[in-house]
């Protein structure tokens, strides 16, 4: 008699699925305390506290020049990771006003070093070839800094291939302040940023977070698109129309499938306005065109961006026009 066929191997079970990996808690681990707080840039004009600040968002938030004062008023962006948020402030550079708008400026990065949790002085690294001397400008800076854990941050180290050439800096701000840590950065690389995080965060209070986790920055969308058409006016013309440039929002209507948005530049010459406008208008629809991508992108979304140009001779000096231009 021939033998039974046999029955079919029963099918394997399916593999358990992969165990997920322990958070902290499982582990162990403290995660350690929620830590939040301002976090102010301080710094004299072109250092690169703006672009230190997009660096650390990964977001380029903050206008940046070849151009000196570039930031006029503070610029917040929010940081969040893990059980920490920093709340970034980049300030106007500290430098010797020479108008009324300059002293607003100055007024409104002191007043933000005063009101940070921590703030982080940046200073630029010595270049080859030059004397190892720390600028004078920044030794006063320091100096009359507020009594804020503070964290010195040397700039553009990339450009230094010497680094002992950073040991008489290192002496000569210990004498002028008391630092918590130091730390050698590229922001343009973003060398050297991760260890900076690590060193504001042990120095923030421990308190809950100050924004909801996805926010980029408080200020509104209004701020933004300001100082994106300024930006391109700096970047557009170069030398030819200098920090004498104003810009407000004046409508932003979204009642519509595409918000409308007009905007006026002030500028303190009549032949500045010409520059701005052009031959035959080329230069504006150049800005126009560069500074709504920059909204475009932010908003994800179309948007008509309208520009007048006026010529307000004397705005900087004048009290009324500072307020009613923002300065005040």
């Amino acid at each position: 008699m021939p033998p039974a066929p046999r029955a079919p191997p029963a099918p394997s079970p399916p593999a358990p699925p992969a165990p997920s990996e322990p958070d902290d808690a499982a582990k162990g681990v403290d995660p350690g305390p929620v830590r939040s707080g301002r976090v102010a840039l301080i710094g004299r004009p072109n250092v690169g506290k703006s672009t230190l600040l997009n660096a650390l968002l990964g977001e380029p938030i903050a206008i940046t020049s070849l151009h000196p004062q570039t930031t006029r008023d503070t610029v917040r962006g929010v940081l969040t990771m893990g059980e920490t948020q920093f709340v970034f402030v980049d300030t106007p550079g500290l430098h010797e006003p020479r108008t009324r708008l300059g002293h607003w400026m100055n007024d409104t990065a002191r007043q933000a070093a005063r009101d940070a949790d921590v703030l982080v002085l940046v200073v630029e690294a010595p270049r080859d070839g030059r004397a190892p001397r720390p600028v004078e400008a920044d030794l006063a800076l320091a100096g009359e800094l507020p009594q804020v854990p503070t964290v010195l941050a040397i700039n553009k180290v990339d450009l230094l291939k010497d680094k002992t050439q950073l040991l008489p800096l290192l002496a000569a701000f210990a004498g002028r302040h008391t630092f918590s840590a130091t730390v050698p950065i590229s922001a343009k690389r973003t060398n050297g940023t991760d260890r900076l995080l690590r060193e504001v965060r042990e120095l923030l209070p421990v308190q809950p977070f100050l924004f909801e986790a996805d926010t980029l920055s408080d200020q509104p969308v209004r701020f933004f698109v300001a100082e994106f058409v300024r930006e391109q006016i700096l970047k557009q013309t170069f030398q030819e129309v200098p920090h004498g440039v104003a810009v407000i929002v004046e409508r932003f209507d979204e009642s519509g499938k595409m918000p409308h948005i007009e905007v006026a530049v002030h500028v303190a010459r009549e032949a500045h306005k010409k520059i701005l406008i052009g031959a035959q208008g080329q230069m504006m629809k150049t800005i126009g065109t560069a500074a709504r991508q920059r909204v475009e992108q932010m908003l994800s979304r179309r948007v008509h961006l309208q520009i007048w140009v006026r010529a307000t001779p004397g705005w900087m000096d004048d009290p009324a026009r500072l307020k009613e231009l923002g300065y005040s």
